[in-house]
């Protein structure tokens, strides 16, 4: 069977009660939830938390609570990996039998079906222990500076000062949505960025990581223009 995983732990820092804290009008959370139920492939929906409050509220939403997490695994240092990874193997000892598990994070409000579907799609034909979206940087990182306390700068890349934007390859980066994985590659720690994952590219437009207020602010505002304009 196929499942979505959806880890979502209580103990947020930088924007507290962030998993469960109403974002255009629910809990963020729900577009996770929603976004898995669209999209027709799981057979179970599952919530990964070592909180009461957003189990409950996961519930209301359809999504399964069949373990609550260890404290060992809920902490700021606790990697994505480890904790599909406990999913998957409770999920197993309770009885199921799992081809493909889908990490969807609680916080990715822009996340969709469609992408969803098409990245378990490329899973399936490049048989690779990984899939994810993926999207272009706006400005060429080879151009990238980095800047001193006092305010000086210096280039990542000096040989590159006088290359052409448009000589200079494309770059991207995770989009931070989701990522599909077979459960061998779950289970063993494969890391997923390796050759061991392919990936979908998603436009710049229906990516924004949300880890600061200011990042909150942006995604409503970017959700509302996008979504309910």
């Amino acid at each position: 069977m196929r499942v979505a995983i959806i880890p979502a732990r209580g103990g947020s820092k930088r924007i507290p009660r962030k998993n469960v804290k109403p974002f255009c009008g629910k809990p963020i959370i729900a577009y996770s939830i929603e976004a898995a139920q669209k999209s027709g492939l799981f057979e179970r929906i599952v919530v990964s938390t070592d909180d009461e409050e957003i189990a409950d509220i996961a519930r209301t939403l359809g999504a399964e609570i069949p373990f609550i997490r260890p404290k060992e695994l809920s902490d700021d240092h606790t990697a994505t990996i480890p904790v599909i990874a406990h999913a998957i193997q409770t999920l197993q000892e309770q009885g199921d039998t799992i081809d493909a598990a889908c990490c969807i994070y609680a916080t990715a409000p822009f996340v969709r079906a469609k992408d969803i579907r098409a990245a378990y799609n490329s899973l399936m034909i490049q048989h690779k222990g990984y899939a994810f979206p993926v999207t272009t940087f706006p400005f060429p990182i080879f151009r990238g500076v980095k800047r001193s306390a006092e305010g000086n700068i210096e280039m990542f890349w000096p040989e590159h000062f006088v290359t052409r934007s448009q000589d200079l390859p494309e770059a991207y980066h995770d989009v931070g949505q989701f990522y599909w994985g077979t459960p061998d590659a779950w289970l063993s720690g494969t890391p997923i960025f390796s050759n061991a994952a392919t990936t979908i590219v998603l436009s710049r437009h229906l990516v924004q990581d949300i880890d600061t207020p200011e990042d909150w602010i942006r995604a409503e505002l970017m959700y509302k223009a996008l979504f309910t304009s």
